[in-house]
């Protein structure tokens, strides 16, 4: 079976966070390493749209979350706990964000984005020219660095797929040169 059809099974082919029936499709959980059946989940456009533009968010529509984040899938989880986050200057959300209980691990995961944070609380990664850097985003080194603890020297140009972002510290991504995961600091990477 291929994923969607698992998702559409899954779900009894309905968004799995409103139950809409409608332009329902495949919307994997930011950031993620696994994809996959448990890194996704089956929702419609408007939850989509909603999820990934913070400034077209209608809270009502959100008040599905009460059933939704009763799922046993830890995609739909993260979902409910962010949206639920995002939105709970709005009363209700944070009654149910109280009833919430997330495993540590599917917490840690739902955190990752800093959604529910104050804009002043968010730890924010930039490359040298000031660009955001997201998890997931490609980036180029722009020196040769040693790296610590071997005779590596990533040199410059060296292409970093996949970042994952140091969540106490703005100043530190993590990436693959080579075979081998290493700390890389902002300052000397260029977002591609």
């Amino acid at each position: 079976m291929s994923l969607l059809e698992d998702l559409q099974a899954r779900s009894g082919n309905k968004c799995e966070i409103c139950t809409s029936k409608d332009s329902l499709s495949i919307y994997e959980v930011k950031p993620t390493s696994t994809g996959g059946l448990d890194g996704s989940l089956l929702a419609c456009e408007t939850c989509v749209g909603q999820i990934d533009n913070p400034d077209t968010t209608d809270a009502n529509h959100w008040r599905c979350l009460n059933d939704s984040m009763w799922s046993e899938y830890q995609a739909v989880q993260v979902v409910a706990w962010r949206m639920l986050s995002r939105l709970k200057s709005e009363g209700w959300p944070q009654d149910l964000l109280d009833m919430l209980y997330l495993e540590d691990d599917v917490l840690r995961f739902a955190k990752v984005t800093g959604e529910g944070l104050d804009e002043s609380e968010k730890i924010i990664h930039r490359d040298v020219n000031g660009t955001i850097l997201q998890a997931g985003d490609s980036v180029v080194l722009v020196k040769d660095l040693k790296v610590k603890g071997s005779s590596l020297v990533a040199k410059q140009g060296t292409a970093v797929r996949r970042i994952s972002l140091d969540q106490d510290n703005a100043e530190f991504i993590e990436g693959k040169v080579g075979p081998t995961q290493i700390v890389i600091i902002t300052k000397y990477v260029k977002k591609l």
